[in-house]
């Protein structure tokens, strides 16, 4: 079981709200794209490896024999950090899911929260390919309050998280119920396996013993 967490504490409530989501998606039909967090950590790790070189060059070479490489470094470390932040806050915008189905419907999840107020907030973006034409988004927005999922002492219930996700959400539910029928498939396939073998008789084994000439 999860370690508790500070029921007032709206980040806490939020991060990890967030990371149960993609789990729960996953454990479906959905595999989830990790684009955007690609590309951010590419902007994020390309800056400090430039601010690191430039460090280490500076250190030993000495500011003269430097400063004019140090000069674009600095544009580029500024530039990378402009574009990741543009990146977090037109591209990104709070996206905490993105991924697709074997048959082809797409899902975006951005997640919010206003300050004092413990209620999370989803904007959802999906498409149908059995009714709607490519990239022909349909958008919800949905919101509920923590305490629909989180017990009083901070303890995560992933059971009725899941619940309140499936019911607002048309694509969702649909691969909750595909789901849950190939589990109970396999649950019965199991079940099956053991009384199987032991109603069928296995093969005789015939064991032929020769006496050697003494």
């Amino acid at each position: 079981m999860a370690s508790p967490i500070a029921v007032y504490s709206l980040p806490d409530l939020k991060n990890t709200t967030d990371d149960a989501l993609p789990n729960y998606l996953t454990s479906l039909d959905f595999r989830q794209s990790h684009f955007l967090t690609d590309v951010h950590l590419a902007l994020g790790y390309s800056a400090v490896i430039i601010a690191a070189v430039t460090f280490a060059f500076d250190y030993k070479l000495g500011w003269d024999e430097t400063k004019e490489y140090t000069y674009w470094a600095v544009i580029a470390y500024f530039l990378l950090n402009g574009a990741l932040t543009f990146w977090i806050w037109f591209a990104e915008k709070g996206k905490i899911f993105q991924g697709a189905t074997q048959n082809g419907t797409l899902l975006t999840i951005a997640s919010s929260v206003t300050k004092h107020n413990p209620t999370y907030q989803l904007v959802v973006r999906w498409t149908d390919p059995a009714t709607s034409e490519p990239f022909d988004w349909e958008i919800r927005e949905i919101s509920a309050p923590f305490t629909t999922w989180f017990s009083s002492d901070g303890q995560f219930i992933a059971k009725p998280f899941q619940q309140w996700l499936s019911s607002e959400i048309p694509v969702i539910a649909a691969a909750d119920r595909a789901g849950s029928s190939k589990r109970t498939q396999r649950e019965r396939a199991g079940s099956e396996l053991p009384s199987a073998l032991m109603q069928s008789k296995g093969p005789a084994i015939h064991v032929k013993t020769r006496k050697g000439k003494k």
